[in-house]
């Protein structure tokens, strides 16, 4: 049933489940769904493949599939949508599902069942999967009458895109795929497609206490994180940043808040992807005020970066829950970031008028300080070839408006910490919640849906997660995607062997034979090319980034136990 081709119903007339659901969706304003066919899947498929307005996307793997939308979602302001089939198809589109919903990313999966009459007698692929999803979901849905399906996608949606965000899940047993259904109940609300789709307007006297917090500081911190970008919020974060004179900060996740090449931007901070003089930066501040963020364990560097006691801590967070979880607070705001950091910068203009202001000099003489002590690591012509030396040949050929999605694995600190982001907004993302390596490969996917017009998609990952998420080679072959993948050779898991290293351990089930990534794309049919030599890698990367089509560099890198890595604390 299209919104497009009938968006009257005649009286009486009715649709079957599978169409009600691509109705609804159509209704709510989705373009595209990432997903892997399978045989309890054929009702809804058949509504699917009539649409005029929706465009399927066949992935190799249903994890590729969740991994695809949460970047679209990351990245488009919309609620990302995946499905799969029973069974082994809803187990394999956990994991994504759960990095989406723990990232407070806005996502709906949609997994067919088997009949309910069919459940309990031995039926193949038979699963509770609201049992499954509960524990990674914000909702798991389980219609059990053709009539539930339209009701429970809308409800799925609302709850995805409102509050503090996260992913839902909806079973679509096969009989309610091919049930009867009343056109009247076809219908929906495009404004929960995207997100936020309602805002939490801040209570006065909460502003009111912040403002008074962050007034009275004479060395004022802002560390903005995700929340900031769901929100759409950089503006406002540089309004604030002004108003106060302070500097701002950002968690992995919150890169992008500010931009980068600001005065008043310190960059990244935390134990991955934080340097010591940003950190030295922060140890300064006397009020810091967490905007967006959920003071977790690698932003404040297992709650030592500031020490409690060291300074003050205010918060805003659109989750109440989030507020003083980690420090003590001498005030806190639940609202939407731009809602509040609006109605703040309002009240604290007259307030923080006589407050002292930082100086960016301070920020830019530290960076120069820093950035010649390890000047030689970025010219180094040392084999195998260094991070610093990729990202010097990397960084300054980038399109404007690149996108860079970046594995949890070694890309991760390196770009949080070396990739001075030009421009506010979403233009970055390395997933946080569950380290799920094998993202960014598949991620580009989602991302060249989400952002057509950025200048070049990226996606930059270890050899380990190459090999996790190879199959969708083919896929990027199959689109024709203008994508580029990097893939850092260090013949190992790098980051795990570095704990080792760090504890003291023999190395120890870490390492892998070293593997020409190169050839394996070539034999999916991709334009690739290996590079050993320092020598060769600027006129590689040119090649990378403007070839017609999809373009793998396999780059053979330092081994990351021996590499000078942005990271404080490699293991707990």
């Amino acid at each position: 049933m299209s919104r497009a081709n009938d968006p009257t119903p005649a009286s009486g007339e009715t649709v079957n489940g599978g169409q009600a659901l691509v109705g609804v969706l159509e209704h709510l304003g989705v373009d595209t769904i990432f997903g892997l066919c399978g045989d309890t899947s054929l009702p809804w498929y058949e509504a699917l493949a009539a649409s005029p307005t929706i465009r399927h996307v066949l992935t190799r793997d249903e994890r590729s599939a969740a991994f695809m939308a949460d970047a679209y979602a990351r990245l488009s302001g919309r609620v990302g949508v995946c499905e799969g089939p029973s069974g082994g198809g809803a187990t394999y589109i956990l994991p994504g599902v759960a990095e989406a919903n723990e990232s407070s990313v806005p996502m709906v999966c949609l997994t067919s069942d088997i009949a309910t009459t069919e459940r309990g007698v031995g039926t193949l692929t038979d699963l509770d999967q609201a049992a499954l999803f509960a524990p990674v979901t914000r909702r798991a849905f389980s219609p059990t009458t053709p009539l539930d399906l339209p009701g429970m996608t809308r409800a799925a949606f609302r709850e995805a895109s409102t509050g503090s965000l996260g992913a839902c899940q909806i079973a679509l047993p096969f009989d309610t795929q091919g049930g009867s259904v009343p056109a009247s109940a076809v219908h929906g609300d495009a404004c929960y497609g995207r997100y936020p789709a309602e805002r939490v307007a801040p209570a006065p006297d909460q502003v009111r206490a912040v403002a008074r917090a962050l007034a009275r500081s004479r060395r004022p911190l802002i560390v903005a994180g995700a929340g900031v970008l769901r929100s759409g919020a950089w503006n406002e974060v540089r309004a604030l940043a002004r108003a106060l004179g302070a500097f701002v900060a950002t968690s992995v996740s919150g890169k992008g808040s500010i931009a980068e090449t600001d005065p008043f931007s310190l960059g990244v901070i935390g134990s991955n992807g934080g340097l010591p003089w940003r950190h030295d930066l922060v140890r300064k501040a006397d009020v810091v005020f967490y905007v967006g963020c959920a003071t977790g364990s690698v932003t404040t560097e297992k709650w030592t970066l500031p020490r409690p006691g060291d300074a003050r801590f205010v918060q805003l967070n659109v989750d109440a829950g989030v507020l003083g979880r980690s420090y003590p607070l001498a005030a806190g705001m639940v609202a939407d970031a731009r809602e509040g950091l609006a109605a703040l910068t309002a009240e604290v203009h007259d307030r923080a008028g006589a407050a002292p202001r930082l100086d960016p000099a301070e920020i830019a003489t530290a960076r120069r300080a820093h950035r010649d002590r390890v000047a030689g690591l970025f010219a180094s012509d040392e084999r195998p070839i260094r991070p610093e030396r990729l990202l010097a040949e990397l960084l300054p050929r980038l399109p404007e408006r690149a996108v860079i999605l970046a594995d949890p694995g070694t890309p991760c600190p390196y770009f949080s910490a070396w990739w001075r982001l030009p421009r506010a907004g979403r233009w970055f993302v390395s997933p946080r919640a569950f380290g799920a390596l094998g993202y960014a490969l598949p991620a580009v996917v989602g991302a060249h849906y989400a952002r057509p017009d950025a200048g070049r998609v990226i996606g930059v990952m270890g050899d380990g997660s190459f090999g996790i998420s190879a199959g969708e080679l083919e896929t990027l072959v199959r689109l024709d995607l203008p994508v580029t993948l990097i893939v850092c050779n260090n013949a190992g898991y790098g980051w795990i062997k570095a704990g080792q290293k760090s504890r003291g351990s023999s190395y120890f089930s870490v390492d892998f034979k070293d593997s020409d990534h190169a050839a394996i794309a070539r034999a999916y049919g991709l334009r690739a090319r290996r590079v050993e030599d320092p020598a060769e890698l600027g006129e590689a990367v040119q090649q990378a980034l403007t070839a017609p089509g999809p373009f793998l560099l396999d780059v053979v890198t330092q081994p990351l136990e021996e590499a000078n890595a942005p990271v404080s604390k490699w293991i707990a």
